[in-house]
């Protein structure tokens, strides 16, 4: 199955944490597909926003065991997260996905 760059790039993760990780450093924390692999992704960066991407860090997360009511337990699935540092010069804007998300704007400090 050929996967698009939609595919591959599944949403972009806005917690606090990586908010701040943005605007320090210029980190954007992405949640991607389980089998996409660095160079994959970075392409898939590229073309959605038009940015250079320096470097790609990829974290995998397995599922936790959880215990449902009575004896049955099930698995959450795994996920993956990609961590993207753009080149200087180069930005993403965060604040429309925000807004679109629903929640309030971050105070600048």
């Amino acid at each position: 199955m050929e996967l698009t760059r939609y595919d591959i790039v599944k949403k972009i993760i806005l917690t606090s944490k990586s908010l701040q990780s943005y605007s320090k450093f210029g980190h954007i924390t992405l949640d991607v597909h389980l089998g996409a692999n660095k160079p994959m992704i970075a392409d898939a960066v590229r073309k959605i926003w038009d940015v250079e991407v320096d470097k790609v860090r990829v974290l995998r997360t397995t599922g936790k065991n959880k215990i449902a009511a009575g004896k049955r337990s099930y698995k959450c699935s795994d996920k993956k997260k990609a961590i993207i540092t753009l080149k200087k010069g180069y930005k993403i804007e965060l604040l429309e996905q925000f807004k679109t998300a629903g929640a309030q704007q971050p105070v600048s400090e």
